[in-house]
């Protein structure tokens, strides 16, 4: 991978190509801005794609890892207002979408242009809880959780070094995620594209289709085979709906 430049330590562009918008990628749990790569990739001919890098991994480990979502959202908003003066679109995965729902919440608050879509993948609803405590785990059993959702390199998962240098940013990101308590206030009004795999133990059809309350705009449910991280099988698909979505809307 080359060419990454580094806006701040939170905003990565790996191709430099202007664009009428941009569309921000939010990282699941444990994630990192390298893992949309391929959309930036893929779309660089017509869409502008940017990464966020959260404190705790790759070339930020040595920072600490933030354990809430305000804390997350406040530090994204604060590393992406200097590219507010133009059209930004959303596309979060897992604990990513409820970050860049968030980050979307700020925007209205402090009365700026909403994000032009936002993508909310592998996620359910802000509004819709779940009592969850990986974060109360051991590192074992946090390790057989990250198996089983399949998000992670299976390399990684089987070097014991790599292992120890990584779960204290997954820990904290599971413990940011899972101690969320979304607070009621004015929906969004930008549109809300919701996406899921229709086998993902982490979100239900219904609970995916409860992003529909949280927005005056446009609502549209994507479901895809597969589970938590459907992206894996169904990425080119996920690429041209956000590249249709994007290049539909009159900027």
């Amino acid at each position: 991978m080359t060419n990454v430049e580094y806006d701040n330590p939170w905003v990565r562009r790996f191709h430099h190509e202007p664009s009428e918008v941009t569309l921000v990628c939010f990282p699941h749990a444990g994630g990192s801005a390298s893992f949309f790569y391929p959309v930036s990739d893929a779309m660089q001919s017509t869409v502008q794609v940017v990464a966020l890098q959260y404190p705790g991994r790759q070339d930020r480990r040595h920072e600490r890892p933030l354990t809430t979502v305000a804390e997350l959202a406040d530090e994204a908003f604060a590393a992406l207002r200097p590219l507010m003066d133009r059209p930004l679109a959303f596309f979060g995965h897992s604990m990513g979408a409820t970050v860049a729902f968030e980050v979307a919440v700020r925007m209205k608050r402090e009365q700026l242009e909403a994000p032009v879509t936002l993508f909310a993948s592998g996620r359910r609803a802000p509004s819709r809880h779940r009592d969850e405590n990986v974060h109360k785990l051991g590192d074992d059993e946090i390790v057989a959780e990250l198996k089983t959702l399949s998000g992670t390199d299976a390399r990684i998962l089987g070097d014991l070094e790599l292992l120890r240098m990584i779960l204290p940013a997954i820990r904290s990101d599971y413990t940011a995620a899972e101690t969320y308590r979304y607070r009621p206030g004015p929906a969004l009004d930008c549109p809300i594209i919701a996406l899921t795999g229709d086998s993902d133990p982490k979100v239900t059809l219904d609970e995916a289709g409860a992003w529909a309350d949280h927005t005056t705009g446009e609502f549209e449910l994507r479901s895809f085979e597969g589970g938590h991280f459907y992206l894996a099988k169904h990425q080119r698909a996920v690429i041209n709906l956000i590249s249709d979505q994007l290049l539909s809307l009159s900027l």
